[in-house]
């Protein structure tokens, strides 16, 4: 019997199952980092509205008349579609002393994105009420926001 001398030019399979085994696993990785940016993509994008809406509706809230703060719910339209905003108001009470307590509202903004409950910002603001004399006149108003504490002495 003749024996034939055969050159090997090719891949055996062993290696070519190691080949695709070493591309399968650098792909997922790619693919679980694309993932991941999304996602961060997503979260940066609602925490940037989220804030710029939060603004504008303290903006508004801090306009209206302390008297007129209520608890309320809604949206904001077709401009920002799928955010919604819930507002709290109570009110704060402190055992000692007891005339601030009378005079401080805590007012709580929720900012949500529908169908996404990771999706929340929340803001919270303390707004003292303003005092009035008998005739109508305010002594004093001043807004506490965070820990920063302003003071505007008016009289209308």
């Amino acid at each position: 019997m003749s024996r034939r001398n055969f050159k090997t030019s090719g891949f055996t399979l062993l290696e070519v199952m190691v080949a695709i085994a070493i591309i399968a696993i650098a792909l997922t990785a790619v693919l679980g980092s694309q993932s991941q940016s999304l996602s961060l993509a997503s979260e940066a994008k609602f925490s940037t509205t989220a804030t710029f809406l939060a603004q504008g509706k303290m903006a508004e809230i801090e306009a209206e008349k302390p008297e007129n703060f209520t608890s309320d719910t809604g949206d904001f339209g077709e401009d920002f579609s799928g955010y919604r905003w819930d507002l709290r108001v109570s009110d704060v009470t402190f055992d000692e002393p007891e005339v601030v307590s009378d005079h401080l509202k805590q007012i709580d903004l929720t900012i949500s994105w529908e169908g996404h409950d990771q999706y929340k910002y929340r803001l919270r603001l303390y707004r003292f009420v303003p005092r009035t004399k008998s005739n109508g006149n305010q002594v004093q108003s001043s807004k506490v926001h965070g820990s920063k504490l302003e003071s505007d002495e008016s009289t209308t």
